[in-house]
Order: structure tokens, then sequence, then C-alpha cells
């Protein structure tokens, strides 16, 4: 990439569109932003640039944006602040690759036809993270846009990690374990060695925790197991989203409460974890802050369900030598990564209280010298991984077309 050249990286949701622009071979961040409110209310947008200075903001009284008009207002306000710059390529965030797609790909009409057949698999993601993709394609077919994959980390676990117990004509046909937030977690794998050399081979257990949350058990920088397993519903109780549920409770709302398939998967998806054993809120701050007991069970069931899937995935690895913590709750909540702790001390963690408070800007050890299990703080960043697996593709791309056109005889 020329010093100019950068990559846009866009990261969909089902009511918002968050993008980043970064530029150069390092990929520094220059601008980032978000659309949010979309189909409801009044839309918003906000953009900064790489200091936090507010550089553009916006909203839509009248009547409030979609996916495609959102995409239109974010290719306008792209071109008036490039300043120079030339985009290389778009770099989307895919929940679920399926079967077929476990590294980068270009997103033309044929991918995009694949991967909608995914939706039943992730509907919460994957088709508010296509349908950028297809405005795009409207509005500048032009452009390169390349798809990242949440399912891609894991696509190499062991084959027992994948499996589920099921006869083999349900299983092939795709009915497995895929793991999901694997760009969060590939960042983390890469991140970590590089806070300290050491850990490059470590035994490390990452715990991606948000509105959506899960484990992942990592060695060497490998996936190897993960709480997450065939959607992104399984393993932790989250924002909204029960986590794992005996398949036998499935069963009884549809024959005893006499619940359809879309009844069943709202509760699932969005009536359950946080929200739904507190009956308050899906956001952690607000539970926190609340004196009700429904508020408390939600924090602890959510805090002995990460405690329970540590010591699985830590036999997953045959021992544990780092427990990692991301997302929004990993990094903003002191009492949450206290509680983990304290419940991890069997392990060996060791937390240092003063740090954990205090907790410095960027990657960052808070556990005490002496500890066994060395606890660290890794704030997210999946949109760098898509931009440098964009970035990747791209140069590739254009390799092979230059090798291409060498290989061509003279007409």
């Amino acid at each position: 990439m020329q010093a100019k050249d950068c990559i846009v990286v866009i990261n969909a949701g089902s009511s918002s569109i968050k993008f980043s622009l970064f530029e150069g071979d390092a990929l520094d961040l220059a601008l980032k932003g978000k659309i949010e409110n979309l189909y409801q209310g009044q839309s918003r947008f906000s953009a900064v640039d790489a200091t936090g200075a507010v550089v553009g903001e916006r909203s839509w009284p009248e009547a409030p944006l979609d996916h495609a008009q959102a995409m239109a207002f974010l290719i306008g306000f792209a071109h008036s602040h490039l300043d120079g710059r030339k985009v290389v390529a778009i770099g989307h965030r895919i929940v679920h690759g399926g079967v077929d797609f476990s590294s980068p790909i270009r997103l033309d009409a044929d991918a995009l036809a694949r991967l909608e057949q995914l939706v039943p698999l992730a509907p919460l993601h994957q088709p508010h993270n296509l349908a950028p993709v297809r405005a795009m394609m409207a509005l500048a077919p032009e452009v390169v846009q390349v798809g990242c994959f949440d399912t891609a980390f894991h696509a190499q676990q062991p084959v027992l990690a994948q499996a589920f117990a099921l006869p083999p004509e349900i299983t092939e046909r795709g009915v497995r374990r895929y793991g999901f937030h694997g760009l969060s977690y590939e960042y983390i794998a890469q991140r970590l060695p590089q806070a300290d050399p050491r850990l490059a081979n470590a035994r490390v257990v990452a715990a991606h925790l948000g509105n959506g949350a899960s484990m992942c058990a990592i060695d060497s920088g490998r996936s190897m197991a993960s709480t997450m397993g065939f959607t992104a519903v399984d393993g932790l109780p989250m924002g909204t989203r029960c986590g794992a549920v005996d398949p036998g409770v499935v069963l009884y709302l549809m024959q005893e409460l006499k619940m359809d398939a879309a009844a069943i998967q709202q509760l699932l998806y969005q009536q359950s974890g946080l929200l739904g054993v507190s009956g308050i809120s899906s956001d952690m701050r607000t539970l926190e802050q609340s004196d009700a007991p429904r508020a408390r069970l939600a924090i602890d069931l959510m805090v002995y369900r990460i405690g329970r899937e540590l010591g699985s995935l830590a036999a997953a690895l045959g021992g544990l030598d780092v427990l990692v913590f991301s997302g929004g709750i990993g990094e903003n909540s002191a009492a949450l990564r206290a509680a983990v702790c304290a419940q991890a001390q069997w392990l060996g963690v060791a937390l240092d209280p003063e740090l954990n408070r205090a907790l410095p800007a960027g990657v960052v050890r808070i556990s005490r010298a002496d500890s066994k299990v060395a606890v660290w703080v890794v704030p997210a960043n999946e949109e760098w991984m898509i931009a440098r697996h964009t970035q990747a593709f791209t140069l590739a791309s254009n390799q092979a077309k230059i090798r291409g056109l060498t290989l061509m005889p003279p007409s």
C-alpha cells in the first residue's frame, strides 16, 4: 500500500453501522464513526479523527435511515474527508462463514448468495452484516469488498472440539461447533506476544465479554475450543441471549407452552440473558448500579458461568498460563473482573486489586507478580484485524493479477 492508500472497515449491526478508516502500511487509524438508530427513532451520525476530535455530526429527525441510506451517506462523507487518500478496499465483518468460508474472500453476488443461506445460523447478525455489502454493490460496484469471518479463527480447532454427538446425516450438513468472536480472539492472540514475548506459546483463555459474550481456549496462538457453538446463542449468558440451555428446554417450550419457532427464537436471542434474568436491563453498567435482587442475580449468574467455562477451557488446554479480559464488559467492569478472578484462585489466579481498579489504558497486566496465571486486559480491536486481513487479501490479489499479466503470451 502507498502512504495515502487506506482501508475502510464496516461493522454493521441490526440498528447501527460502525466504520473505521485505516491508512498506510501500518494501518494507522485516521477516522472512525457510526450511524445509530437505523429503522427507528432519530438516526444519528458522529465521527472523530485519530485524536478524538469530532469531525462530523448529523441527525435525521424527519425519518430514520435504513442500511442502504446510511451507506450512501457514509460514502459521501468519506469522499469529502479523504484528504487525498485512496480507498483500496472495504472490509466487512461477517459473523458466520459456515463450512465453506474460513479465510477472507472477495464479496461478489455469488458469495453474497451463499452467505445469505447462513442467515438461520446467525439471525441477529448475518442479515445486517450483508446489508451494507449489498448497498455498496449498488452504489459503487467498482469498489473491492472483502468479507472477514468471525468463525474463521476457530476453523482449525481439533476435530473433537468441533463435533456434536449426532448422526452423520445431520453433522454432514454442517451441523457442528463453529465458534464466534474469532476476529477479537485473533487480535488477542497476536497482541499478547507483542506485549510480552514470553506469551508466544502460552496457554490462554480469553473472555470477550460484551452484549455478546464468549470465551476461547488458545494454545500458541491457535484456537482450541470455544464456548459458542453452532450459533452465537450458545455458551455464556449475554446481554439478551440465554447462552447454553438444555435442548430439552426447547422441546418443553414447543410441546407444553405451544411456542412456535419464531417465538422461541425471540425468547432465546432477545428476551433472555442479563435482560431476562434481571427484568431490568441488558446493560451491565445499569445492573451494577441497581439494588434490585434480580439485577444481582443476573450478574452472579454470569460470573458463575464464566467460572465454569474457565475450568472447562483450562482442561481443554491441559493447564492455564494466561487469562485475558476483553470486550465492553471485560474492559470496563472492574467488579466483574475481580469476581471472576476470585472464583479462579484455585487455578493460581492472583489479581492485583489496585491495578484492576485503576486499569491504565491499553494492553495491561492486572495480576500480581507472584500469580501463577497472568491476568491481562486487551481492548478489543476487531476493526484493525479486519483492516489487516483486507490489506493482505488486496495485496495478494494485486500480485496475482501482475503474475497473470506477466505470464500471458504476446498477442
